[in-house]
Parts: C-alpha cells; structure tokens; sequence
C-alpha cells in the first residue's frame, strides 16, 4: 500500500498513473481537520476544479472494475472438461460407428443441454458485479469551488466533500465533518440491525489494531443510507477502494468449491474409463484366443464398451434435479444451481445470517418496565396484534392502567406505523406499536397534543424531547433516551404508590433492572416526563428541569416463529448451525440462546487476533460469530471447508455476497436480501423463512439417495453385461447376448425405471441420520459388494441357464432364454438398488407407482421383443413357452433373494 495523499496535490498524472495512491485507511482515528489537511482539501470551499482533475487521474472513475473477460466459447467448452462427460462423448462416437445413430444422438444431446446449463451458471459472478454497480448512486451533492454542485457520482475524488440529508444514499467512503443527529443504516454491509449513530467526535482508537466496520462511528460507507440528520463529509475512499469495492474483488477473485456430487461424478467418471477399457481388452483377448472373427469380436466388443458406460446417466440425473428444483420452488426456495439442491443435502454446517435470516429484522418491544413492575410485550414485528402482561404469567392483559407509561414513548416520536409498515425510524416504530398495545393510538395523539418545540436526537446527549402546551399555558416535555443519561435528569420516579423522590436505592434497582435487560440483548430505552412553567422557548436549548422516570422498554429484533423448530430438525439431522452477525455480541448471543444454538460466542476483533490454526482448532465449538466484517464470514466459510464441513451460507446484505459465493452452498433472503446477494447465491428463499433451508437439506437428501438407487441399479447390470460375457467366453461357449440385444439391455437399463427412481419418495427416515461424509464416495465398499454381487448373480444365472438350455432346446432358443433373462434381472435388480440401505421388502417399496408401472411396461415390451415376428428378426429371437418363460422368471428372482441373503448374513454377523 503506498502512502496517503498529502497536500497539495501537484504531481502530473502522467507521473502518478501507474501507482493510484491508497485512500485514507484510518481517516476514523483521526479528527476532520486531519483529514482535510492530508487531502488537501478546505471543507468550506471543496477542491477546486483542478484539483479533482488531476485526482480523477490518479484514482478513476468512483465505480466498481470490470473482471477479466474470459472468452465465451471457452467457457462452454469448459463445461466438457469432466472424465464422465468425455468417457460419454465417446460412447456417442462409438454408438454411431455401430450404426446405433438413435443412442448417439440422444448422448450428444443430453450433453449439449448440460453444457448449456453449466456455461449460463458460470455467468453467475458476472451479474454479482453487475448488481453492485446498479446499487452505486447516480448522483452526489458536493462543494467545489466554493459552491454547491450536483454531480455524478462515479465522478467523485478523495478530498470531494459530499452533503447529505435523511433519505439519501452515500456515494463513497468519507470521514464525517458535520454531523447533526445523524444515524445510519449500515445492515446491508454490516449486519448492524439498528441504525448507527454518527457523530464528528474521534474516539481513541489507538490501543485497538483492528476497529470493526460497525464501530467506525465517525465514518460513512458507499451505499449505507441515512435515516435521521443532516451530514458532511470528506470523501476518503473511491470505487474499489472503497469497503464495498472490497466485497467486489472477493466476488471478482473468489472462487466456488465444487460440490460433492461434481467430485463423486468425476471419480465415477475415472472408475468407469477403467472398467470399460478392462472389460472390452479381456473380451476381446479371450474370444480371439477362442478362434472367433475378428469383425465379430470388434462388434461384439463395441456393443460391450457402449453397454459399459452409463450414457443414461446425465439425463437421470438432470430429471432429478430438476425434479427437485421443482418441489423446492413450491416450497419457497427458488434453485439457479442444480446441483446446490444435491449439495444441501450433503451440508454439515448452515452458517446463518441474524438478522432477517433467523430474526424477522423487525424491532419489536419485549419488555415493559414501570411503577416498579416488569410486564411482558407478546407480539411480533409493526403489527399491532398482541398483549401486554404482567412478567412470568399468562394473564391475557396487564391489570394497570399503562397510560401514562408509554405516553412519552408516543408523543417523544417521529414515526408512523400503519397495517404493519412504518414510516421512520425502526426502534421508534416499535414504541408507537408498544403504546397501541397500551391502548395509546400515537398518531392521534399527536394531533391532540401537538408538538410546540423538540430538541431532536443526539448521539452526543443520547435523547430526544418533546415539548407540548397544556391548556393552563404550561409546558409538558416528554424525553426518551438512555436510562443512564435519563437517571441524571431525572428527580422522580414512577412507583406503585404514584410519583416518589428518586433515591439511591431506587437509582440502583433501575440500573440493575436495565443491566440485566441490557445483558440479555434488548435495547434499552427510559421514558421521562416533567410539567414546566412557561413556553419551550424558555427550555431550548437549556438543560431540562427535573424529570420524573415513567418507564423503561426492551427492544430487540425477534428470532422467526418457525427458526425454533428448524434449529429442532437441524439437531436432530445432525447439521451444526452456525450465527454470524455484524450485531453487538451480547444481542446476538441473546438470539441463539433463545434459538438453543450451542457453543462459544466470539467477536470479529477476536478473530482478528487469532491464527489460521486456532480458529480451525475452535471453529467447530463456536455458535456464534458477532461484530463481524465482510472478510471475517469468508474467512469462517473457509475455515470450515478446510475442515472437511460441507457448508451452507445464508445472508440478504451486500455484505454476505462474498460468503455466499466462498460456500458450497449460498442461500440468499428473497424478501430482505439485496441483488448482490440473490445474483451471488445458488439457492435464493422467496419466503425468508430459515426452515425452508431444511426442507431443501431433506430434499438434497433424497435427491442423493436417488442418485446412488440409480448408479447402483446401472452399474450392477453393466458389471452383470461384462461378467456374462466373459464368463461365456471363458467357459468355451459362444456369446449368449448378440450386439443388438446388449444394446437394447442398454436401453432398457437407461430408460423407464432409472428415470422412475429419479422420482422415488424420501423415506421416512431421511433426517434422522447425520450427514453423510463429505469424503464418502457414490461407489463406497458396501455398495461396490453389492453391485459386484448382483451383477455376478445375473451373470452366473444368464450363463448357466444358457448352457443349460443349448443342451436341450437348441441354440437359438438357449440365446433368447438367456436373453430373456438378463432382462427379466432389471425389474428385480431395481427393487434392490431401491432398498439401498433399507429395508428389502418392506412397505417403502410400493411407494412409488411410477417405477411399478415402468417396470410392468419391461415386462409387457420385452414379451413383445419375443413373441412378436417382426421384433423376432431384428433381435434374433424365437418364441418361448410358458415354461421357458416361467424358466426365466425364475432364474431372475434369485438376484433378490441373493441380495437378501447378503443382508441376513451381515445381520447376523452385527454389521448392519
């Protein structure tokens, strides 16, 4: 980083081009006239016109940068890049050498359509950029030259001073110079629920080496909007040196981990060019050692290399997934990856956002305190629907006369809320609709009681008041502010037995009471009033006279209705849940305990502090991360990834937008979340609602478990195609499947029932297991024992059948028999790929109808492809007796009932 610019600015911008000068890193440790000193800049006149020239030279435009452009036609043959989709682009190749144009044509199609999809999926980060630049502000209101000037905003330079007013949005970074109850709304790049307060006043931040974003208090962020007062600044930071151009380049430069399917597909990929390649040499060595031709050994071998790879696969897979985008866009959850559907089946963790995520970002009043009385606020968010009660009970109201508690609450307030939407700002908002659960409609009251003075908010004196004219000519002033600052106003207090003298012993039970509400994450608020002679005039802006204390209010933003019972399912299917939060510490571990998320609570300085090591030794104890930056949830995301965790990221703010895409799987609000977020996200929520990610991991889930009934159900019967073949040929007999009937095998192994295990029913169970590991693979020992043994029943039955059959009914009825049969092995052969990890033959399997129909229809086509003349020459079969066919059906059961002494054998052993 080179050093700060310094006044004044005069070198040419031939000489400064090639190194733009960093802009002011620590412009909030210092005051306003350091700054301007250091950018050369009076903050009564502005820069002059040539001193923003010569700074646009330096700097550029005050817009975010292109990324590096890779060329289009790259990116789509990148989607072929994967052993499975080559090994697949071969076999398109090798069927239409054989004249099977029909397969070749279909895998060639199958594969363009996945190529498509990928290609527009990588376009994905482009338009996260895109969406930053559109939230940029057109225009800004500066001073130069001594004047005021409106002007575009990608015009502006370090030094520029910006004016801005409630409403408006903030152009760059800057360090404030005039501050006048200023407050900010920092949640898209923070995670700060409330507005912040701004002040001019520098902290002694010396001491502390890293100060988070949220506590910047004297700084302005680009695209944060302000809420309440009028503010200058002095602009310190531009374009992609601003915070938000530093969530830019993590976009820009971060990169998405491949999902666990794409990592299990790969592998299959590799397994399956090494099979295929083995089995078709042996074949091929062993029939020419047996003295056949060599145009029958190349054909039979070619139909073998087709029927050992599964070009059925992409397509069942993509009916899949699109099957369970389908179900989720029903469910809320709008999917722009297929295989994040897979993925969240697979996740580990769920790091959450707090607020609007598991909160609903609606501040609401929780607690009331008054006349010595703590009353409890039910209720959600600006609706007006709920009760006040006393503490710890279930009284369907509060008993008191609560008037004159929040009386102060409503008149000492800008806001409006009506049908459950406010005008104003949020915690003020939650007054007016605490006063309307009191029975105290704010907005006529005002009417009434209109305002005749106010001292508006201040960060530096930390309340508000108003006063208003009684009809005796008195004045009436109503405060609401910090309890503390309230306290050393105040010389009364509101008891049960009417308004008392405030003693030391009261002054300390109400600091007590406001400690622990504090601790426990509201937001406190006191209310005070006083009756006064004379006019406001005589009290502004003179310190107020002694107040007396009417009450206290909790507020807080409060957790979703139904994240409770999500974090219950996430619990009980094994996946940690991880909050990450810009908010205060002590509110955000507020919010997990109520939502019993468990572990360690850790701020965003005190990861600073720690190494790479440490944080990977205690992420997995950590529940909550709080007062964090942007690089902070990216860094977390990591950290776990490292750690072997499938991770699932959830956030709405721009300042989850790097987070979102570091995750296997970022899930985006619909509702709250900004457009860089939805654009970042692969899964983005239509409802908002965090139990919707669960019903995407049970989902993911079953999208797994069908992925591996259908792998499993191909490759038992590619292996049964290849040892049946060898075996024949091994024992000295002639092929028992000719080329035309091992690719029709192939067509009915890819077709009907391996796309209705596409759409097999979630068993009951699914959430009641951990997730799988991350590391496990789709082939894992106890599936390619069972695949290696159902194909080995099929191959040992087929042959023995056949040798058998030539014996006594001649070779072209022995080939159909076997031909027969090997196809009568798929129906039973699905009901076992079905039961994988299950129960064999239990209720589950008459779940799904659309698989029972498939496999009648094998059935029904494969008496056709016998008993019918014309489908007899094409095939080379004959007709088969009742009992020839009974023969078959038979012969074919024993790959079930093998499978179901596997399974009693391994019970019986304790291996389950």
């Amino acid at each position: 980083m080179t050093e700060p610019i310094t006044k004044p600015i005069t070198e040419p911008a031939a000489e400064t081009a090639d190194r733009a000068p960093a802009a002011e890193p620590d412009a909030y440790r210092q005051a306003p006239d350091q700054v301007a000193e250091r950018l050369g800049v009076d903050p009564g006149a502005g820069l002059s016109t040539r001193q923003v020239s010569e700074r646009a030279a330096v700097h550029g435009a005050n817009q975010l940068s292109e990324p590096a452009r890779r060329p289009q036609w790259l990116k789509f043959l990148d989607q072929f890049r994967n052993w499975l989709i080559l090994i697949l682009l071969i076999a398109a190749v090798v069927a239409g050498a054989i004249g099977d144009i029909s397969d070749a044509v279909v895998i060639t199609v199958v594969l363009l359509i996945n190529a498509t999809l990928g290609y527009w999926q990588e376009r994905r980060a482009e338009r996260s950029l895109e969406a930053l630049r559109r939230m940029l502000v057109p225009t800004a209101r500066v001073r130069r030259d001594g004047t005021e000037q409106v002007v575009e905003a990608r015009l502006l330079v370090p030094g520029d001073v910006v004016l801005l007013e409630a409403g408006d949005r903030v152009p760059a970074d800057g360090r404030l110079t005039v501050a006048e109850t200023v407050e900010v709304a920092e949640a898209a790049l923070t995670g700060e629920s409330q507005p912040v307060a701004k002040s001019v006043t520098t902290f002694d931040h010396t001491s502390i080496t890293s100060v988070p974003l949220a506590e910047r208090t004297t700084m302005l962020f680009m695209n944060t909007a302000l809420t309440r007062g009028r503010a200058e600044m002095i602009v310190t930071a531009t374009g992609m040196r601003t915070e938000l151009g530093a969530i830019a380049e993590a976009l820009r430069t971060g990169t998405e981990p491949p999902t666990p399917l794409q990592v299990q597909l790969d592998s299959l990929g590799r397994r399956l060019a090494l099979l295929s390649g083995v089995a078709v040499v042996a074949y091929a060595l062993s029939a020419l050692v047996r003295g056949e031709s060599l145009s029958d050994v190349a054909l039979q071998a070619v139909a073998l290399a087709v029927a050992a790879i599964p070009e059925g696969l992409p397509a069942v897979l993509a009916l899949t997934l699109a099957l369970g985008v389908h179900r989720m866009a029903r469910r809320g959850a709008i999917v722009k990856r297929l295989a994040s559907v897979e993925s969240l089946g697979a996740a580990t963790v769920v790091c959450s956002d707090k607020t609007g995520t598991l909160t609903l970002n609606e501040m609401t009043a929780r607690i009331l305190w008054t006349a010595g009385r703590l009353y409890d606020v039910t209720g959600e968010g600006y609706g007006t629907a709920g009760a006040i009660r006393i503490h710890g009970t279930e009284d369907a109201s509060a008993p008191d006369d609560l008037h004159d508690a929040v009386l102060p609450f409503a008149l000492c307030n800008d806001a409006h809320v009506s049908g459950g939407v406010f005008i104003g700002d949020p915690t003020e908002a939650a007054l007016v609709v605490l006063a309307a659960k009191a029975g105290v409609d704010a907005d006529w009251l005002r009417s009434e009681l209109p305002r005749a003075g106010e001292l508006p908010f201040d960060g530096a004196t930390k309340y508000m008041a108003t006063f208003h004219t009684e009809p005796d000519g008195r004045t009436r002033v109503h405060v609401k502010g910090a309890v503390d600052v309230l306290l050393d106003m105040c010389t009364g207090v509101l008891t049960e037995d009417g308004v008392r003298a405030l003693d030391e012993r009261q002054r300390d039970e109400l600091l007590a009471v406001t400690g622990q509400l504090g601790g426990s994450g509201l937001r406190v608020l006191g209310a005070a009033t006083a009756l006064m002679d004379g006019t406001p005039s005589a009290f502004i802006p003179a310190a107020l006279p002694g107040l007396t204390l009417v009450s206290v209010a909790g507020i807080a933003d409060p957790p979703r209705p139904q994240a409770r019972e999500a974090m219950a399912l996430c619990r009980t299917a094994g996946v940690a849940v991880k909050m990450i939060t810009g908010d205060h510490a002590d509110t955000a571990a507020a919010i997990a305990r109520e939502l019993y998320i468990d572990g360690d609570v850790v701020t965003g300085a005190e990861l600073d502090r720690m190494t790479e090591q440490q944080l990977a030794e205690r992420i997995d104890d950590i529940g909550v991360f709080a007062r964090v930056a942007p690089e902070h949830k990216v860094v977390i995301v990591r950290t776990l990834t490292n750690r072997g965790h499938i991770v699932a990221m959830t956030g709405d703010g721009v300042n989850d937008a790097a987070a979102l895409r570091a995750a296997h799987i970022g899930v985006a609000m619909g509702i709250t979340g900004t457009d860089v977020a939805k654009e970042a996200a692969d899964v983005v929520l239509t409802d908002d609602d965090f139990s919707t990610i669960v019903q995407a991991v049970h989902e993911g889930r079953a999208i797994y478990a069908n992925i591996v009934k259908f792998v499993r159900f191909q490759l038992s019967t590619n292996i049964g195609a290849i040892l049946t073949l060898l075996s024949a040929s091994l024992a000295g007999l002639p092929s028992p499947l000719t080329a035309a009937q091992l690719l029709w095998v192939n067509i009915i192994m890819d077709g009907p029932p391996a796309m209705a295990l596409a759409v097999d029913p979630a068993r009951d169970d699914v959430m009641r297991h951990p997730p799988r590991d991350p590391g496990e693979r789709i082939l894992n020992a106890r599936r390619l024992l069972a695949i290696g043994w159902a194909g080995a029943v099929m191959a040992l039955g087929t042959v023995t059948l056949f040798a058998i059959a030539r014996s006594h009914v001649g070779p072209d009825t022995a080939v159909t028999m076997a031909f027969t049969t090997f196809v009568l092995f798929q129906p039973f052969n699905a009901l076992s790929a079905r039961a994988d990890g299950g129960t064999l033959l239990g209720r589950h399997q008459f779940r799904n109808r659309a698989l029972w129909l498939c496999l009648a229809g094998v059935l029904v086509v494969q008496v056709a492809v016998v008993q019918l003349p014309w489908a007899q020459a094409v095939f080379g079969t004959v007709p088969l007796t009742a009992t020839q066919w009974a023969l078959c059906l038979g012969t074919a059961s024993t790959v079930l009932l093998a499978e179901l002494a596997v399974r009693t054998a391994r019970s019986a052993l304790g291996d389950r």
